[in-house]
């Protein structure tokens, strides 16, 4: 827990200014509230003797008292006014060093999480954070303060009993500590289903259509309701314990409070010698000063709970940023002037080491060929996508493009020159213009418009209310042919040197395909291009053909010559057309 705090606070280092303001507002505001007790003694010893009250030095007192008040009010709202300051600053931070970390993870650990998983931890567990420093940092200051300057009054008033306060104190702590252990581990419990809620709820709200196609409602509704009474039976355990330490420091503190009135008293009244003489007001002063005491423990020990929930939320944050990054290539080469060759060296790769995949795949892809890679799903096709990108490392072997190992080449610049069209569209919030150029950021309206007339889109695009510069988005009504259009009309803008098209038409009716079936011919005119398909008349033009089985290429060829053949893909291709 403390090594988990000492980094949440390595992040409020650069504002260690407000620290320092913190300290000092603290320092004046609860310095000031201490000196109230004094002033209400000093008030009651005006007024207890029988017909003996100084009014004037009453009322200046009460004025005193007043202003004192005020000021101390003011003081303690500069220092929230800073804490707040120091903790939505920090948590800024902390905020923007996890989604630049998603960014740097390797892409197996964005496919193995879950989406809502990871949106729980960038969102409501570093807002849990937040809540806890808000809480924290104000009554640790002020707290701290108002122990030891409570106990230095105490003791000016009368030691023997201060001495009897600092004795019966460590009480506290130990009720305390016995119950954090327990609240501690509940919250982290409360923390992973939180997680798993999020991500159940987004993925069940994301995919209403399929849910409803397959009647699934009454089925993820009792999934929901199982991992929320999970949910709620850890989170009333969390609470049950967290609500104890309070109600208990305080009974504690109870007790103390009333041993100091007893012995208070006794003096008082000159029973107890050994305690010493004490006037009524000392007496009301000693009391104030033994709440206040007492007080700052209830506070701590009340928002104790905020802070093991915030520090539950911190770890697994940091679990995050803790995550291996992908290897720095700021060394490498650019490739800048890529030919399109490509060749695979006795490749081997595979998602998990305890199953083989992709076993000395070995391949030569001269500069412009047209490349087809047909097979059964999990054959290996879109690994070999995966692959090229460098969006996973291979495990053995060598892959080459212009004569150059991927591995000693930027990603960056390695990924410029592929453009890349999936069965999947992605379309992000903002204008169709700014979604056609995502590639290219700098592009002109008239080359939007080239490219989108080149897809067959600048039809249904002027027809948007506002044309070009319609806001669209995942829902804003596009058809899924629609969005598959405009994330064509993205690589049509970039006119990268290598393409790489998986599944690229088949949200897209036949008339609409033949007609972008032309224009990917006129993009792929002097570029080689890798092309996913499981319509294979889409690829029947193509230069090469690779039939691929387990990872590996069982048939190798252009269609004229697989068909001859008479094997896998001749079956497969026939089987299209069966009736």
């Amino acid at each position: 827990m403390l090594k988990t705090l000492a980094r949440i606070f390595s992040y409020a280092k650069p504002y260690i200014l407000y620290f320092f303001l913190i300290l000092i507002f603290a320092t004046v505001g609860v310095s000031l509230s201490l000196t109230v007790p004094v002033f209400i003694g000093d008030a009651v010893d005006l007024c207890v003797g029988e017909n003996d009250v100084d009014f004037e030095e009453l009322k200046q007192t009460a004025i005193t008292l007043a202003c004192i008040v005020i000021a101390s009010g003011f003081f303690q709202w500069l220092m929230s006014l800073c804490t707040n300051k120091l903790a939505f600053l920090t948590v800024r931070d902390l905020r923007a060093d996890v989604f630049a970390k998603l960014e740097r993870v390797p892409i197996k650990y964005i496919d193995q999480s879950t989406k809502g998983e990871l949106t729980s931890r960038v969102i409501n567990d570093i807002e849990i954070i937040s809540d806890g420093l808000l809480q924290g940092f104000t009554q640790f200051f002020s707290g701290i303060i108002t122990i030891i300057g409570t106990l230095i009054f105490m003791m000016f008033i009368n030691v023997k009993i201060a001495l009897v306060v600092v004795v019966l104190t460590p009480l506290s702590f130990i009720v305390a500590s016995k119950i954090t252990k327990a609240t501690h581990d509940s919250y982290m419990s409360q923390s992973k289903i939180r997680g798993d809620m999020v991500s159940f709820a987004e993925e069940m709200a994301g995919n209403q259509k399929i849910v409803k196609a397959f009647v699934y409602d009454e089925r993820a509704e009792q999934k929901f309701n199982e991992i929320n009474k999970k949910y709620g039976e850890i989170g009333s355990k969390a609470t049950f314990y967290s609500s104890m330490t309070n109600p208990t420091t305080r009974f504690v503190n109870g007790l103390i409070y009333a041993a100091v009135g007893l012995m208070g008293a006794m003096g008082a009244i000159g029973k107890f010698a050994f305690i010493g003489q004490m006037t009524v007001g000392n007496l009301s002063s000693f009391l104030a000063y033994s709440n206040q005491y007492t007080k700052p423990f209830n506070e701590i020990s009340g928002v104790f709970a905020e802070l093991q929930n915030a520090v539950a939320s911190a770890q697994r944050v940091f679990n995050v940023l803790d995550e291996k990054e992908i290897s720095n290539d700021s060394d490498k080469i650019n490739l800048t002037d890529c030919d399109g060759s490509l060749r695979f060296e006795n490749v081997s790769f595979s998602y998990n080491p305890d199953t083989e995949l992709i076993q000395n795949f070995s391949l030569n892809v001269q500069s412009g060929q047209r490349v087809a890679i047909v097979g059964k799903t999990g054959c290996g096709k879109s690994t070999i996508i995966n692959l090229l990108l460098r969006f996973y490392d291979i495990d053995g072997g060598r892959i080459k493009i212009s004569g150059c190992n991927i591995n000693d080449i930027t990603r960056d610049s390695l990924r410029k020159n592929f453009g890349m069209v999936l069965q999947e569209t992605w379309i992000f919030t903002g204008t169709v213009a700014e979604n056609i150029s995502y590639g290219m950021p700098n592009a002109t309206r008239e080359q939007i418009i080239e490219a989108s007339k080149a897809v067959h889109a600048h039809g249904f695009i002027k027809r948007l209310p506002d044309g070009y510069d319609t806001i669209i988005s995942e829902n804003s009504g596009l058809s899924q042919g629609q969005k598959q259009l405009i994330c064509i009309a993205r690589i049509m803008l970039m006119n990268p040197p290598m393409l790489i098209l998986d599944e690229a038409t088949s949200s897209i009716d036949l008339r609409t395909e033949h007609r972008i079936q032309r224009a990917f011919v006129k993009l792929m005119q002097g570029k080689t291009s890798f092309i996913i398909a499981h319509r294979l008349s889409t690829i029947k033009n193509s230069d090469i053909i690779l039939v691929m089985e387990n990872g590996n290429i069982i048939e190798k060829g252009n269609h004229d010559a697989l068909m001859k053949k008479g094997g896998y893909y001749a079956d497969l291709f026939n089987s299209q057309f069966e009736s």
